[in-house]
């Protein structure tokens, strides 16, 4: 080596940085790759392990760069003038290539974001990090961001690079711990992992982008750039009416799905976004609910979680199709005039080597101690609710959903876990907060942001929480001290009315106020009545399998409850299968039991719901004030020994007034005297026992006359046969 040529190498960088680079342990790759200006000249310095020559080609001229000595795979040299250039590598067997030079491009992001990820507030991370198709600098590639504050390297690695981390190391973008790197020529469909050395220098297990946008099918879990720009949306009309729609007056009936087993298709596979845009929406439309609810589809790597477990918050997974399909889905439901709701889970998240777990080496995204960052009963980590990039990165997970799939609402999973530090923990077991007491003051912070982030941005959307203890105001506003959701799932209306319908109807005389106990708090938050999928797991059972008696006696019971949840105040969710009575636990790895639907029992059973969602949609006393006190009324709440419950449900002064009455006794109560708002006709709307849907048309044939006689403390009363185990709704004429 010349003296001369030492010293421009030596201009360009020292032999530890070369050791370094070569090593990949190199953490500015910018300082000493790409183009230089040395002197006069512009020079360029290109790292290829691959390459035994190496070329910078301006135009038709290739100018050759010189290997440097003792770095193999290093080389450098003139590239004249300031042209782009490319880089040409020759292998030893003569092979060639070019490829656009990753380190001639200057940075993607800007100050505001950076500024805004540093800070901690940037509502829209998912525009900055994760990787972006875009043309940068007049090149068409993909820029990849990611924060890893305390990783001494990161480099974006993939089958294009033969997973070698020394070759595309990212830039790190000051305090902030963002690292980027714009990779030019590669875009859609490439599969990529980040590899990270932590702070001693360790090379940590390949990590999935926490914002990516797409993914590997399982079993394998690498990301894969997604370009999410650029859908035609269609569902002007919907978006325009949301709000109205998702209205605390509105009728809200949610159908809830896991679309890996709602319908399977050839050989078992499951139904995609595509097909369920068809299928599944026309389903929906014709059973007459209001919703949909999809069990997540954020991207999780085991299919017994359910999603519940999910690694790419960002990414629908690829088991039905494609970000571009899964807004197909959406698209087609808000065109048939319904709602979309996605269960999202900032809960917690699973250790997969692969996901957010020990990020860049130390507990990044989870708390390090595991008495607050442990769950035991799920053995999964728990987010530090208490770091700024963490709720930032949650509250931005739940807008996305919101904003890039216009998405109509969020059902927040397990907000209990959440709420308390002392969550499913004994005693020693956690770790108090500054007050000394069980409330997670940062995870409460967190999910009030949320949902201020997301309603303040979304106008019309709805959260929801499931949260299972009597923690106030869950659906207050914040600045009243709520959690600020729009409505919580009532889980102890349905505990309470689930243990009475499974018992014997000669004991439900002595649990009578288990289907009265929930109209004592039934206004303190904007309820929904929730059948999920947690009613028919883990032995639990069918909701079928739940009722007593004979084969006619569990049918009737099951049709009785559904009116009398229909007729009761708050809105409605039921799991799939359980609307046509499927006989059999829910499976997730089989479709639900279409078979069943088809046969008289069960298809009378789906015929009642189907009505009672009309019914509930056409009556606004039904639904108008399912969250508001003056919406009910009881008429009879203490027959215990004839098992009789009998309400009245209100709307507006010039809306019909609807009564309800409920008869969970096997005997048909024929002459029973009951109150009624006003004399005249009353037509029978709904009988649970009509022909139609099973049972055997015992009833009132079709309307009953008030006369002007009080009892039950109204002005009228009627003689009414009751079915056995029945549910009757009666409207003014």
């Amino acid at each position: 080596m010349t003296s001369k040529t030492a010293d421009r190498f030596a201009e360009i960088g020292t032999p530890n940085d070369f050791d370094h680079i070569i090593r990949g342990t190199f953490d500015a790759p910018f300082d000493i790759l790409g183009p230089k200006k040395v002197g006069r000249s512009r020079y360029v310095t290109a790292f290829d392990p691959g390459a035994a020559k190496m070329w910078a080609v301006i135009g038709s001229k290739a100018h050759p760069l010189a290997p440097i000595e003792g770095h193999p795979g290093l080389f450098t040299g003139k590239a004249p003038g300031t042209k782009p250039y490319l880089l040409r590598g020759q292998a030893e067997d003569g092979t060639e290539w070019e490829i656009e030079d990753p380190y001639r491009f200057g940075p993607v992001l800007g100050e505001i974001d950076e500024y805004l990820l540093g800070e901690g507030t940037h509502q829209h991370i998912w525009r900055a990090l994760g990787a972006h198709v875009m043309e940068h600098e007049g090149v068409l590639g993909t820029h990849f961001a990611v924060w890893a504050p305390n990783a001494r390297r990161v480099s974006v690695v993939g089958g294009f690079n033969h997973w070698d981390g020394r070759r595309h190391v990212m830039r790190r973008r000051g305090a902030t711990g963002v690292w980027e790197l714009f990779i030019p020529g590669h875009g859609e469909g490439t599969i990529y992992k980040y590899e990270l050395l932590d702070a001693q220098g360790e090379t940590l297990p390949l990590k999935a982008d926490p914002v990516g946008f797409g993914s590997e099918h399982p079993p394998e879990n690498a990301s894969v750039v997604r370009d999410i720009t650029g859908y035609g949306w269609s569902d002007e009309k919907w978006m325009s009416k949301r709000e109205a729609m998702n209205s605390r007056h509105a009728p809200i009936s949610v159908y809830e799905v896991h679309l890996g087993s709602w319908r399977r298709k050839e050989h078992g596979r499951a139904i995609s976004y595509i097909e369920a845009a068809s299928e599944l929406v026309d389903y929906v439309k014709d059973m007459g609910f209001t919703h949909i609810e999809l069990m997540p589809i954020s991207e999780y790597p085991f299919d017994g979680s359910w999603g519940y477990q999910p690694v790419g918050l960002f990414a629908p997974t690829i088991r039905h199709g494609t970000p571009h399909e899964f807004r197909d889905l959406v698209n087609a439901a808000h065109k048939a005039g319904i709602g979309v709701i996605l269960d999202w889970v900032p809960g917690h998240f699973p250790t997969d080597k692969h996901g957010l777990g020990q990020f860049d080496g130390t507990a990044l995204y989870e708390h390090a101690d595991p008495k607050e960052g442990f769950h035991q009963d799920w053995n999964t980590l728990i987010y530090n609710y208490g770091r700024r990039e963490v709720t930032n990165f949650l509250s931005s997970n739940a807008l996305y959903w919101l904003d890039e799939y216009h998405v109509d609402g969020l059902r927040v999973d397990a907000v209990a876990s959440m709420l308390y530090r002392d969550y499913s923990r004994k005693e020693g077991e956690w770790v108090p907060n500054k007050d000394g007491g069980r409330e997670n003051y940062e995870a409460i912070d967190m999910l009030q942001k949320m949902n201020i982030t997301t309603y303040g941005a979304q106008p019309g959307i709805m959260t929801i929480a499931e949260e299972s203890t009597s923690y106030p105001k869950v659906s207050g506003p914040v600045h009243e001290g709520g959690l600020g959701f729009g409505y919580k799932w009532n889980m102890g209306w349905m505990n309470d009315t689930l243990e009475y319908i499974k018992k014997d109807p000669i004991y439900r005389k002595h649990h009578h106020h288990q289907m009265t106990f929930g109209l004592h708090y039934a206004f303190s938050e904007n309820f929904i009545l929730p059948i999920s999928h947690d009613e028919v797991v883990h032995g639990k059972g069918s909701m079928l399998g739940r009722m007593p008696g004979n084969d006619w006696e569990r049918f009737a019971n099951l049709r009785a409850y559904y009116g009398f949840m229909w007729g009761h105040p708050g809105k409605k969710l039921l799991f799939m299968g359980q609307e046509f009575a499927q006989a059999h636990e829910w499976n997730h790895d089989a479709q639900i039991d279409w078979d069943a639907a088809a046969t008289p029992r069960h298809g009378g059973v789906q015929s009642l719901v189907r009505d009672l969602n009309k019914a509930y949609a056409a009556h606004p006393a039904l639904h108008k004030y399912d969250c508001e006190e003056r919406g009910f009324q009881w008429i009879e709440a203490n027959d215990a020994d004839r098992s009789v419950y009998a309400w009245i449900r209100r709307g507006d002064a010039d809306d019909a007034d609807i009564v309800v009455i409920c008869n969970f006794t096997p005997m048909e109560q024929t002459g029973y005297t009951l109150g009624l708002p006003s004399e005249g006709a009353w037509s029978e709307i709904l009988n649970s026992d009509a022909g139609i849907y099973g049972g055997a048309d015992r009833g009132n044939l079709g309307k009953v006359t008030a006369k002007p006689e009080p009892s039950h403390g109204q002005p009228a009363s009627a003689q009414l046969t009751l079915p056995p185990l029945s549910t009757i709704f009666l409207k003014k004429d």
